[in-house]
């Protein structure tokens, strides 16, 4: 079953082309300790006009997986394997012009910390200006207002003005919650609480219209109004230019609401992978579960039920499944090896030993009946023979019996 699976996998890989292909990336940070091994080999795919959201604990390799992918990793931090590609362009190795004509106007990311995003000696409007002019054009118009024209047939475009790109940055101020947009503009980010820096951030990030977007956990230091008016945004706009996202979040309820797809990581790898019902209604692996477990609800009168133990020391990963030393029905092999990404069904994945086990039980069982049922009509097949020899015997006895 598991090469099967293996087999499909491949095969999907190689015939689909997609807008984001991440494929085996494997990123460490090197220290004096040894390798802190925060990416460990995960693959996934983003289309354009869809929503990726990426679950887990602090720690497990989300915000790492989206600096990999915007290539603004940090020394000690180094992608030692894999693949990335935006539109079949691959991006590991890529020379830093080439990224920088690529961040922000093909891909955009908001950062986790907005206090320390932001230049402190430039205005907030300063800021956005700047990513409107490096990232954002018009098209170039002639007298009679039509759409100017190269002598190779190429429409051309110009930069922003100082006047249009301010009215640009004032109108996504508004549509992010920003009260007197105008007077903020001219503000330092001292001058702002942490909410409306993340706010200013989430402004940043769209006014320059990526085709990827990648927000890393972008409503963690806002009010639940503004939580739900951001996301609500963001959707609008993805809707509006068919841009693919990657939320990365602790929320599942953002994940619920929003994505299409849903990816769940731990110790640095990919555990468990479908759409929202999926994870949701049906999570196979233990984390998952445990996951779905603490999240408070309404109706709930008892205790919540926490994942026992501490996260996981990417210093010291178990030779078999990250997850085990945590794990209440952890086996033997769970400590002795890796489990295989299984497939469960359509685009619902898993890697977890007791979803095996369950599904070994299962054909067990259903062997079991089946041999049960066979048994039954043989015997039941015999006992009619019976019956039937019975009956025959008896009629020649009545038979010779006349004579």
């Amino acid at each position: 079953m598991m090469e099967n699976i293996e087999k499909n996998i491949d095969v999907e890989n190689a015939t689909n082309e997609h807008f984001v292909e991440v494929k085996n990336l494997r990123t460490s940070f090197f220290v004096p300790a040894g390798e802190v091994k925060s990416v460990d080999g995960i693959s996934f795919n983003v289309d354009k006009g869809k929503i990726l959201g990426i679950v887990g604990e602090s720690g497990s390799g989300k915000s790492v997986t989206a600096y990999s992918i915007m290539q603004i990793l940090s020394a000690p931090g180094k992608i030692i394997g894999g693949s990335i590609k935006l539109e079949g362009k691959e991006l590991v190795g890529l020379h830093e012009k080439e990224l920088a004509k690529i961040r922000g106007g093909k891909m955009s990311i908001i950062f986790q910390d907005p206090m320390t995003s932001l230049n402190p000696v430039y205005s907030i409007g300063n800021q956005l200006r700047e990513a409107i002019y490096l990232h954002r054009t018009l098209p170039k118009l002639d007298k009679d207002g039509k759409q100017v024209i190269d002598k190779d047939g190429n429409p051309v475009f110009r930069k922003y003005t100082k006047k249009e790109a301010n009215e640009l940055a004032i109108k996504m101020l508004t549509e992010v919650g920003i009260n007197s947009p105008e007077k903020r503009l001219k503000q330092y980010p001292f001058e702002f609480s942490g909410g409306m820096l993340q706010r200013i951030m989430i402004a940043m990030a769209l006014c320059t219209e990526p085709d990827l977007l990648i927000a890393d956990e972008p409503t963690t230091a806002l009010d639940v109004t503004i939580q739900a008016q951001i996301l609500e945004l963001i959707q609008k706009i993805q809707k509006k230019t068919g841009m693919a996202v990657i939320i990365i979040t602790h929320d599942l309820g953002v994940v619920a609401e929003l994505c299409d797809e849903v990816i769940v990581m731990y110790g640095g790898r990919i555990v468990e992978r479908g759409n929202a019902d999926d994870i949701f209604y049906n999570p196979k692996h233990e984390y998952t579960k445990g996951l779905l477990a603490s999240i408070p609800t309404m109706d709930d009168k008892e205790r919540l039920e926490p994942i026992e133990g501490t996260a996981i020391d990417l210093l010291n990963l178990p030779k078999g499944c990250a997850f085990s030393p945590r794990c209440k029905n952890t086996m033997k092999i769970c400590l002795e090896q890796y489990p295989p990404e299984e497939l469960v069904e359509g685009v619902h994945r898993c890697s977890c030993f007791m979803y095996i086990k369950e599904e070994i039980d299962k054909e067990l069982a259903e062997s079991k009946t089946l041999e049960s049922t066979e048994v039954e009509a043989k015997e039941n097949t015999e006992e009619a023979k019976t019956e039937d020899n019975i009956e025959e015997k008896s009629n020649k006895e009545v038979a010779n019996d006349g004579e």
